[in-house]
């Protein structure tokens, strides 16, 4: 890539990472990024609101290709030790948006001034991290005639620029799992005249683990208690409301759906045998992010080309992504490039993505246009 882009793109990094934003309120970010693509492309921008993307038209007849990478932040602070740490108490890009965001702007960049031998949308989608992004920008998937989409994240602890490839499931889906039970109270004298929840919640914990080992199961499934709550701190009074709150995950989404319903068969079999009423509500749900293989062997033939070192991965990763909303729409794939053995981990106050990535992955994307 050339050298004045990618010193662009390092600073545009920075500055981001100094303005985090939370997931849905992604306002400056957004701002900022479309006024410099405007100021410095003459890509068309569509401006979607909470989103946009730029576009390249190459060719009536070309293919088009997407390209996306997310906007948000955390509720993390930053504790690093640079310039550009962040200015806003308590947020911080401590899963490495602000490097992906920089390595789409100088690919869009890239594009503008060289050309490309394919149509593309450069996607810049909000809310990756609650998993509310994904399912709304999916709609430029039918606005444009994609026929592919790509998408990459940088990864602690493995070799500096190595990517790391995987057909079929990459990353596992997951569903936040909320059970509210409620009994009725009573006085802590007088237990036997109220219906306390602990009991059933207790019992249903101690049973995750042969719940989460479906039978006939396709792959990992597993249930991680996030937060236990039952009664308050009165101590004439005993426990009538609880709330559990479960992250559940499997490697196929159909086990994701039946360790949820056998979950909640168990749930509502011991609020009934406690006398309780119970409720289930869920959040933050994200797919399994499945990758194409004829999307994956472009992305490995780019690298060969490139003379980037490329790592098969057996296993997906635990973790969860959206960028499974799309690959349900159409082909693609999404790909990791290594970012340091000693790289902080994902979501700690010392993560700062490294500036070495962004000519990795500009380069394998750029590859990917021009194949």
């Amino acid at each position: 890539m050339d050298r004045d882009i990618l010193e662009l793109a390092v600073d545009v990094r920075h500055r981001l990472h100094a303005h985090p934003e939370l997931s849905n309120q992604e306002l400056w970010t957004r701002h900022y990024l479309m006024e410099l693509l405007r100021e410095r492309t003459k890509l068309e921008i569509v401006d979607r609101g909470q989103w946009f993307y730029a576009k390249y038209t190459a060719g009536r007849d070309l293919p088009w290709v997407a390209f996306r990478t997310e906007m948000d932040g955390l509720p993390i602070e930053d504790r690093i030790d640079r310039p550009y740490v962040s200015t806003v108490p308590g947020v911080g890009h401590k899963c490495g948006h602000d490097g992906h965001m920089a390595a789409l702007t100088a690919l869009a960049l890239e594009v503008d001034r060289h050309g490309a031998n394919k149509n593309v949308c450069f996607l810049f989608q909000h809310a990756e991290e609650t998993g509310d992004g994904a399912p709304v920008c999916a709609a430029l998937l039918k606005e444009e005639p994609i026929g592919e989409i790509f998408a990459w994240h940088h990864r602690p602890g493995e070799p500096l620029g190595t990517v790391l490839l995987r057909e079929g499931t990459l990353y596992c889906a997951s569903r936040g799992m909320i059970i509210e039970y409620e009994g009725v109270a009573s006085h802590a004298a007088y237990p036997e005249n109220g219906k306390n929840p602990a009991f059933a919640m207790a019992e249903l914990l101690l049973a995750l683990p042969g719940l989460t080992d479906l039978p006939d199961r396709r792959g990992l499934t597993m249930a991680t208690v996030i937060q236990v709550a039952a009664g308050e701190p009165a101590f004439g009074t005993q426990a009538h409301a609880g709330r559990l709150l479960l992250t559940i995950r499997a490697a196929v989404q159909e086990d994701l759906e039946r360790l949820q319903a056998a979950l909640e068969a168990a749930a509502k079999q011991g609020a009934d045998r406690h006398g309780l009423k119970i409720r289930f509500s869920y959040c933050d749900d994200f797919p399994v992010t499945r990758c194409h293989a004829g999307s994956v062997e472009k992305i490995r033939a780019a690298c060969a080309k490139l003379g980037v070192p490329v790592r098969e991965l057996a296993e997906p990763y635990r973790g969860s992504e959206d960028f499974g909303h799309y690959t349900r729409l159409t082909p693609g794939a999404y790909f990791e490039i290594g970012s340091g053995e000693d790289c902080c981990p994902y979501h700690t106050v010392g993560l700062d993505f490294p500036d070495a990535c962004i000519p990795v992955a500009v380069d394998v994307m750029l590859e990917l246009l021009n194949d």
